[in-house]
């Protein structure tokens, strides 16, 4: 922890920094299971959709 006082003697005190890191870009495996993801949510809130229209 990394802490500094001023001319008053008040503490103030910083947390630590975590260290950074880029992220990877997905590997194909990776990008296939995304879009499959992303097509079972479609199918799912239009599934929920029409469920709402046709009771309303």
């Amino acid at each position: 922890m990394y802490t500094t006082i001023n001319e008053e003697g008040i503490l103030n005190n910083y947390a630590a920094e975590p260290q950074m890191y880029y992220a990877e870009y997905p590997a194909i495996w990776e990008q296939r299971k995304y879009v499959l993801q992303g097509l079972f949510a479609t199918l799912i809130v239009t599934t929920l959709v029409l469920v709402g229209l046709s009771v309303s």
